[in-house]
């Protein structure tokens, strides 16, 4: 009998043998759907859901995400304030205000932060990060339930103790922060560990969730974005008290979606009862080293070099075949290492569809 995406996912990342590795892939640029139209894909194909129907993925996106709302609640409405022609004002998700182009995605111009004062964040603390909101948790069965039908994980949001903040004041003040004022920070993020303790006691068990799934956007392409001795001493400990509570209602596996070079903090990670490295950036981070490094500890998501991609049939195939002693050994799902950019023509992709779908 055929296995579903929950099944093998489960199995792989718990040193298991499943019928086939899941053909998970992470998703796209906005940009990419629009060249590749322009290359023949059909009009209809407009997302990322779209685009699993349309190569026959499982998908990642499928994934369903528990309602358990971490972080802010409610949510602010991402809206255009105001059309500047060439470019637009919005409000994003995290109620900053920004200057973005118009027609294409860029990193946007901050006008105004979330959080730029000591006031803001009580008044936020106070507003939007009230862990004893009803409105936080909806139907966690029912989504299950859901979840089981469709065959596919359900996530619990784990939370964020650098980039949630980060997104909130800006990358410039956080990172002075961290260093001027670190008794702030310290309060910030133990407000932020202490709210996804208590939704975790509130309504999290194994029975309903699969895996929880972290965002930590804090490397860039050279490294941490933070010295990692204040990630062993802000971050770590407080990662290990949410993943043992985790644990404690047999949950195993924290996925941590960090983008550029991880190295120097993977450790730490680890230590921490995080295990799962996504989407492995392979320009950065070497899912081979990983493995040397750190055995059957740590376990991979992603880690297929988009480079090979934009480079054609001959790169992919090295790549994918490359990788193949690292599929063998287990514990690795391989997807391409972030969204798949326009760089990457459609008929690049669909050979590697292709050839991936070989070695699964």
């Amino acid at each position: 009998m055929l296995m579903t995406t929950r099944e093998r996912f489960l199995k792989v990342f718990r040193w298991d043998v499943p019928d086939r590795l899941p053909d998970l892939e992470f998703g796209y640029w906005d940009e990419t759907f629009e060249v590749w139209r322009r290359q023949g894909l059909p009009d209809a194909v407009r997302n990322n859901e779209d685009a699993e129907r349309y190569f026959g993925l499982e998908g990642i996106s499928i994934f369903v995400k528990a309602p358990i709302a971490n972080g802010l609640y409610p949510p602010f409405e991402k809206k255009v304030l105001r059309d500047l022609g060439s470019r637009l004002l919005i409000q994003d998700e995290d109620g900053n205000i920004a200057e973005v182009p118009a027609a294409r995605g860029s990193m946007p111009k901050f006008h105004k932060h979330l959080i730029e004062s000591r006031e803001d964040w009580n008044r936020i603390k106070r507003e939007l990060l009230n862990p004893d909101d009803p409105g936080r948790v909806g139907d966690i069965t029912a989504a299950a339930e859901e979840a089981r039908r469709l065959g596919t994980i359900v996530r619990f949001d784990g939370g964020s103790l650098y980039g949630w903040p980060r997104n909130w004041m800006g990358l410039e003040r956080f990172s002075i922060a961290l260093i001027e004022e670190k008794a702030w920070v310290e309060e910030m993020i133990e407000h932020l560990t202490e709210l996804t303790l208590s939704l975790i006691a509130r309504c999290v068990s194994a029975e309903d969730i699969d895996v929880a799934w972290w965002w930590e956007d804090m490397c860039y392409n050279h490294g941490p974005l933070l010295s990692p001795r204040l990630f062993e001493g802000l971050f770590v400990p407080r990662y290990t008290r949410i993943t043992d509570a985790l644990r404690r209602r047999g949950i195993d596996l924290n996925v941590l979606d960090c983008d550029g070079r991880i190295m120097e903090l993977v450790p730490g990670w680890l230590k921490a009862g995080i295990n799962v490295m996504f989407p492995i950036e392979a320009l950065h981070t070497s899912p081979f080293k990983l493995r040397e490094d750190y055995g059957e500890r740590v376990l991979l998501l992603g880690g297929v070099n988009k480079m090979s991609l934009i480079r054609g049939r001959d790169a992919i195939d090295t790549e994918l075949e490359n990788l193949r002693p690292l599929i063998e050994r287990g514990g690795f799902i391989p997807t391409v290492d972030h969204r798949v950019p326009p760089d990457v023509s459609l008929e690049n992709y669909r050979y590697y569809l292709e050839r991936k779908k070989g070695i699964l």
